[in-house]
């Protein structure tokens, strides 16, 4: 992993920003300012999708915190798809603040209302921030996968990463927890979603006012590290 200085900056000061108490990337806030932490549109994880369904599974990165409705990286997901013609509908299900453990908790309800043709889970950021261990992380991101799996549907990791101030053992081990699953489950993988934004030259331009959240130009480049995985997934082109 590069540990290049915007990246250190982005998570360094997420991080500062929790431990304070002030604010937290992924928190319990929703996108724009509402005060629900659930995803908004497209396909909530309360509607009930027709067509083979995308279900995303993840925290605040794709829930739109801070942005307007119909800005974030999986309503362009959805918007790409309906353009190209493609029969597949987003339900996305995810809720800023979310941890692996939450995520596991609330999945086996949301494969049995959704029944997804691809699961996509992004989640893990927040254990980090949260200090907690990276064993439970494997072992919640393991479950999801699995059971993803086991309803039939083709699981989508999207990986992330943290900064060298996390001391080197941790950084290492924590951005390779989401390739080991992957591998031990032959699920695909997008290695790092922030890829292009966290750790571009500049730290700040392409976040929120907070200098956490990615802002409305980032989300582009989000759908342009998950695309090419999830292309193949549902055989659409690159």
């Amino acid at each position: 992993m590069r540990s290049g200085t915007p990246r250190r900056h982005f998570i360094a000061r997420a991080v500062g920003l929790a431990l304070a108490g002030i604010a937290a990337p992924w928190s319990a806030h929703a996108a724009g300012g509402a005060r629900s932490g659930a995803a908004p549109q497209p396909g909530g994880a309360g509607a009930v999708a027709s067509g083979p369904r995308i279900l995303v599974l993840g925290d605040s990165l794709s829930a739109e915190y801070g942005l307007r409705r119909g800005t974030g990286w999986v309503a362009l997901l959805a918007q790409r798809l309906q353009q190209a013609g493609r029969p597949e509908q987003v339900v996305n299900a995810s809720i800023s603040g979310d941890t692996t453990s939450g995520g596991r908790a609330r999945l086996a309800a949301l494969l049995k209302q959704h029944q997804p043709q691809v699961l996509v889970i992004e989640l893990g950021g927040n254990d980090a921030l949260r200090g907690l261990p990276i064993a439970m992380t494997e072992q919640n991101l393991t479950a999801m996968v699995s059971q993803g799996q086991a309803a039939g549907a083709k699981v989508l990791l999207v990986g992330m990463q943290v900064p060298p101030n996390y001391g080197a053992a941790y950084t290492r081990d924590f951005e390779a927890v989401f390739a080991k699953v992957a591998q031990a489950r032959q699920a695909a993988l997008v290695p790092f979603l922030l890829k292009g934004v966290a750790d571009a030259p500049d730290p700040t331009a392409q976040f929120q006012g907070d200098r956490i959240h990615p802002n409305e130009q980032a989300q582009p480049a989000l759908l342009a590290n998950v695309w090419p995985s999830l292309a193949r997934l549902i055989g659409a082109k690159a």
